[in-house]
């Protein structure tokens, strides 16, 4: 017994060049790249049992994604928004506290940023500065002594080579 017949999916030569291009994009995530593979084996006329065997992926996942993308097209292929509270955090502000990590000592004159101080200089909670530390294993709180990075170094080593001699 045969279960209901798969939606028909045609695909565009637009819409054909953008799922071959998630399939190699290096930045892709593979949940894409899997979706982009379903529809384009989908596309090829496969059944929905064919298609789970070939890939690996229950047949559920097939028609989930085929009927996703008869409805919502490429739209329908990306991740949906979660519930929950959007970010506080903007990548702006990551990247100002990363560089301010890295590149400034901490204005009291300590010697090293605690996460106190640098949630203070940068307008954030503690906890925020501690999982984004982490995230780019930082670890300013944990060094003995505090050094800004002076180190030049020349595109043929000139420096390297005097300081040898």
């Amino acid at each position: 017994m045969s279960g209901p017949k798969p939606l028909s999916l045609e695909l565009s030569a637009h819409e054909r060049r953008v799922l071959r291009g998630w399939l190699r994009k290096q930045t892709a995530s593979q949940a894409l790249v899997l979706r982009s593979r379903i529809v384009l084996a989908c596309a090829e006329g496969l059944s929905n049992a064919r298609v789970a065997d070939d890939l690996g992926v229950s047949r559920e996942t097939v028609r989930k994604w085929r009927s996703r993308f008869v409805a919502d097209r490429l739209e329908g292929l990306m991740d949906r928004p979660r519930s929950g509270a959007p970010r506080r955090v903007t990548d702006e502000q990551v990247e100002a506290l990363v560089a301010r990590t890295l590149g400034q000592t901490p204005p009291t004159g300590d010697t090293h940023w605690s996460t106190r101080s640098m949630a203070e200089a940068e307008g954030i909670s503690q906890s925020a500065v501690s999982r984004i530390w982490r995230t780019f294993g930082l670890k300013p709180h944990i060094v003995q002594t505090w050094k800004l990075s002076t180190d030049t170094c020349t595109a043929d080593g000139d420096d390297l080579e005097q300081e040898a001699a």
